[in-house]
């Protein structure tokens, strides 16, 4: 049994490399077809594909980028040709696993032609001519007239025909003759008043004189002047009276007839509590002085107002003018662009949609440009406004040309002395405390009101008579003889007989006078509407001083916020300078990369409006700086003297 055993093993394993001999030899008589290049290509790792050489360029299939086993078949043909050859896939028998589907291919019966590649087609691009400037011309306004102006020529026209200015000194020429007029209270009156007195009445009395119609007839001629004066010292007032008649009667009483009677007659009142030191007529004088010396203080400040609006007005017409210069350097840059631009498209060097770019931006600056004209004639026609009369000044269609430059000054404001500059001569404050005067004139006469009115008057009246007399007769008709004398009687004394001379003579002889002093006294039982008006009085007082009070902290808020203006706009300047230098370092740079093709238009186009943006930038830095130069001369009054002007005080 042991010795079998080997045997046996041999021969398995003779049996077993028969078998294989056998399998390999059918294997070998198998025909197996040649891969095409298709299979080929498919067992390749994705991305060693290899290209066809028949097909065309731009026709080779593209490597797949997707994963294994996600990629899409390759086309078997180029497109659009129906001829290649096309696979269809032969059946497999699944009992066989030895054999693998193979594609049964049909061979078309001719060949396609390959296309050859065509040369591109370039249109014909002619350069184009550029577009005509854009019209610069405003309305109303010619060009040939042109009206140079300086900023102190723009003030003295301001002031001598800005209608508010004329407004204001109107104001205070009518002040003046509002106190005119109260002080005329003072002056003599003088009266006369001439008059004939014709009186035809009946008499009762035997001892009248009447005629046997038992009436008297009485004719008079009179002249009466006077005159009447009120003292602004002291408050007293005197009355001088005369009265000169002449009179003819038919009574047979009179002992003189005609006669002449006069009569000169001087009345004095004097106050000596109420209305003593201050009466109604001096109240009303003083506040009108006081209102005097206010509509100077407004004239003052309408003035300052005007001045500072001209100074706004002709800064930012500086400012309009030179913004209009630089969007037309602006605009004839993107012009000097599209030229060079159309120069190198009608030489094929650029495309013509670098054309559209160019214009795009040139229409752009237009429209800036455009407005920036708009304002120039906004800023010119309000400084015209203020510095002419009236809308029919023949100025009006004049181009104002400035010729004055920005100021600047690289100091720092003094804030101390602005405040108490401004608190010196802000005529706000000062009609504030003419207020205060008048409040206090106020007091003084309600007060006095409060007291007992006790007047001394006196009178002192001279009379005169002299007439035509005539003599005595006796029962027998004789004259009468004087015994003492010799000479006829008559029926008035010899001092009597005689004209209107006589009379004037007897009158100022005083011999016959009238002689009267008395005293006035009134006292006011209750006198609410003095006391009434007194408390008004001082409660006005107390709002005039809170109104001081606010009106000093208005003041030190507009000084504080235009010394403030004035310091940022110091520092603006600065930095816009700085601005303005870098920005103009910047578009040489770009210009040079520009030439060399190594920069773009729209870069080119930024580089540019940058610098146009930081001149204007500068600009519109030194104008606001002037003009918070005057809004500061505005807020500490100093307006007129930094200005030259002169305003002389009314005559009150």
């Amino acid at each position: 049994m042991l010795t079998n055993k080997p045997i046996e093993i041999v021969r398995v394993m003779s049996l077993a490399a028969l078998f294989a001999f056998a399998g390999s030899a059918a294997v070998a008589q198998t025909t197996t077809p040649t891969p095409r290049p298709q299979q080929r290509e498919a067992t390749r790792p994705p991305g060693t594909e290899t290209q066809n050489p028949n097909l065309p360029p731009g026709t080779q299939p593209a490597a797949p980028t997707a994963p294994p086993g996600t990629q899409q078949p390759p086309p078997t043909a180029p497109p659009g040709n129906p001829n290649a050859p096309t696979a269809r896939p032969s059946p497999v028998t699944p009992t066989d696993p030895t054999r693998i589907a193979t594609p049964e291919v049909i061979t078309p019966t001719t060949d396609a032609p390959i296309p050859e590649p065509q040369e591109p087609v370039f249109p014909n691009v002619e350069k184009r001519p550029l577009p005509p400037m854009p019209n610069l011309t405003r309305l109303g306004v010619t060009s040939d007239n042109t009206m140079t102006l300086s900023l102190n020529d723009a003030v003295r026209k301001a002031l001598q025909n800005n209608n508010d200015i004329e407004i204001a000194r109107d104001d205070v020429r009518f002040a003046e003759t509002q106190l005119r007029s109260l002080e005329g209270i003072y002056d003599p009156i003088f009266s006369l008043t001439p008059q004939i007195d014709k009186r035809i009445s009946p008499q009762q009395n035997r001892f009248a004189g009447a005629t046997t119609s038992g009436t008297n007839s009485n004719t008079t001629y009179s002249i009466n002047p006077s005159v009447f004066k009120q003292f602004s010292l002291g408050g007293g007032s005197y009355d001088l009276t005369f009265s000169n008649s002449k009179t003819k009667s038919n009574s047979t009483a009179n002992l003189l007839n005609p006669f002449f009677s006069g009569n000169l007659g001087l009345t004095f009142t004097q106050p000596l509590l109420r209305n003593r030191s201050i009466d109604n007529n001096r109240r009303q004088i003083r506040i009108q002085k006081k209102r005097l010396e206010q509509s100077d203080a407004d004239f003052r400040l309408r003035t300052i107002d005007v001045i500072s609006r001209v100074q706004q007005a002709y800064w930012e017409l500086v400012f309009a003018l030179r913004d209009q210069q630089n969007q037309l350097e602006n605009l004839n840059l993107s012009r000097e662009n599209l030229r060079n631009v159309e120069a190198q498209i009608s030489v094929g060097a650029k495309a013509p949609l670098e054309r559209a770019e160019v214009q795009t931006e040139l229409a752009n600056r237009e429209s800036a440009l455009l407005v920036s004209v708009q304002n120039v004639s906004i800023a010119e026609n309000n400084l015209k406004q203020l510095i002419f009369r009236d809308s029919n000044t023949p100025e009006w269609s004049a181009q104002l040309t400035p010729t004055d430059k920005p100021a600047f000054d690289a100091s720092p404001v003094n804030l101390n002395e602005a405040l108490k500059e401004a608190r010196d001569n802000r005529p706000e404050l000062r009609r504030l405390r003419l207020d205060n005067d008048i409040n206090q004139i106020d007091l003084q006469y309600f007060k006095n009101q409060t007291k007992p009115q006790i007047d001394l008057t006196g009178t002192l009246a001279l009379t005169g008579l002299a007439g035509t007399a005539f003599p005595l007769f006796d029962e027998n008709g004789l004259p009468v003889i004087d015994p003492d004398t010799g000479r006829q009687v008559f029926s008035a004394p010899d001092n009597l007989r005689g004209g209107n001379n006589k009379m004037l003579s007897n009158l100022f002889s005083g011999n016959t006078r009238n002689v009267i002093v008395g005293v006035s006294i009134q006292f006011p039982l209750r006198n609410r509407t003095a006391k009434a008006n007194l408390a008004g009085a001082e409660i006005q007082k107390n709002r005039l001083d809170a109104t001081i009070r606010s009106q000093d902290q208005a003041i030190e808020v507009d000084v504080r916020n235009a010394a403030q203006a004035v310091e940022t706009a110091r520092l603006r300047v600065l930095s816009a300078r700085e601005a303005r230098i870098n920005a103009e370092l910047q578009l040489e740079g770009e210009q040079r990369l520009y030439q060399v093709g190594r920069s773009t238009t729209f870069l080119l186009f930024q580089r540019q409006n940058a610098l146009t943006n930081a001149r204007n930038s500068e600009l519109r830095a030194e104008t606001d700086y002037n003009k918070a130069l005057a809004s500061l001369q505005r807020a500490t009054s100093s307006t007129l003297r930094s200005n030259n002007v002169v305003v002389e005080n009314p005559v009150p």
